[in-house]
């Protein structure tokens, strides 16, 4: 079983985040109306809302042009952060966590899924966690929340020991393995599951949802399978200087999460270039990406589950300790 570790890149990229994220409050400048405003997101479910939401104009009271961009691994976010060219950033919740209690400035402003990660293989014998007893497992982004979650989860099960955990740069890394017959078994979001199923089927090999890691989670927390695992933070210089561009911007994603899940094949035909998927396989990964849009302040109780339980594994994932309520925007 790997041990996570952090890697001394991230240790000096947030080290350098406090400068760039602080500096902002130095020179409070009035707020004003943007004329361009960029939104990015992972690659992974909630950015099928925020594609949507710009493709359909939603923002539009936002800035006068508004663009999406996703951001491929958890450096290049952070990265981003630093330079000030990310600043609203759909991201891990562990992540939003971990620069708040170093004092970055950053807060979370919602929650954006309630938990999309599952559990694919080319092996249809596995079912259930207790399937995995003497496997190993294949997951994305290195020590960051699905690898941290899923440790909590074998932890709770005494499968830590019995469980290999190999890692991936990526979830597209990750499928491209499965289905190149170099792994057996991965841990993804969607809608990396639902790309691994589709492309299976085009190139002759079965992939199976083998389970659902949110109702594994829902076990170990107690309170159902409700994982908040990413939602839109914002940087202390954005927070600064166009606070009045909050509430229009949060009400607009509350609609285009509505429409998205009303409608998963018009949202898809918005995702699809920007998560470089067919839209077939973005519109089959809606209804299990649990997308939602709720407010940071009221999601906190499953937040703090969650962050508690990573805390367990790895307490320097969240900043070592826990945050306080000036998390929640």
């Amino acid at each position: 079983m790997i041990q996570p570790t952090l890697p001394t890149r991230r240790a000096l990229v947030l080290s350098g985040l406090a400068g760039a994220l602080a500096m902002p409050f130095l020179h409070r400048a009035r707020a004003q109306s943007l004329e361009t405003f960029t939104l990015f997101g992972p690659p992974a479910g909630p950015s099928i809302t925020l594609a949507h939401a710009v493709a359909e104009g939603r923002l539009r009271a936002i800035a006068d042009r508004v663009d999406f961009k996703v951001w491929r691994t958890p450096d290049e976010m952070r990265a981003g952060l630093t330079s000030g060219t990310m600043q609203a950033v759909v991201m891990p919740v562990t992540t939003a966590a971990n620069l708040h209690t170093r004092g970055l400035g950053v807060k979370l402003a919602n929650v954006m899924t309630n938990g999309l990660l599952y559990v694919i293989s080319t092996d249809p014998t596995v079912m259930g966690l207790d399937d995995l007893r003497g496997r190993r497992v294949t997951v994305p982004f290195a020590n960051d929340t699905p690898e941290l979650v899923f440790d909590a989860v074998l932890a709770r099960h005494s499968l830590t020991d019995q469980v290999t955990v190999d890692r991936s740069g990526s979830p597209i890394e990750a499928i491209q393995m499965l289905l190149a017959g170099r792994i057996e078994t991965a841990l993804v979001p969607e809608p990396a599951a639902a790309a691994a199923i589709f492309k299976g089927k085009a190139s002759g090999r079965s992939v199976y949802r083998s389970f659902d890691m949110q109702v594994q989670w829902g076990a170990l927390t107690g309170l159902g399978p409700i994982m908040p695992q990413a939602g839109l933070a914002f940087s202390a210089a954005f927070l600064n200087d166009h606070a009045e561009q909050i509430e229009p911007l949060l009400a607009a994603l509350e609609r285009a999460t509505d429409e998205v899940n009303a409608n998963p094949a018009r949202a898809a035909g918005h995702a699809a270039s920007a998560l470089d998927l067919p839209w077939p396989v973005i519109e089959q990964a809606i209804p299990t990406s649990n997308l939602v849009a709720t407010r940071a302040r009221t999601a906190r109780p499953a937040i703090e589950a969650l962050l508690a339980a990573v805390a367990k594994v790895n307490p320097a994932m969240i900043g070592g300790r826990m945050p306080d309520e000036t998390l929640y925007l």
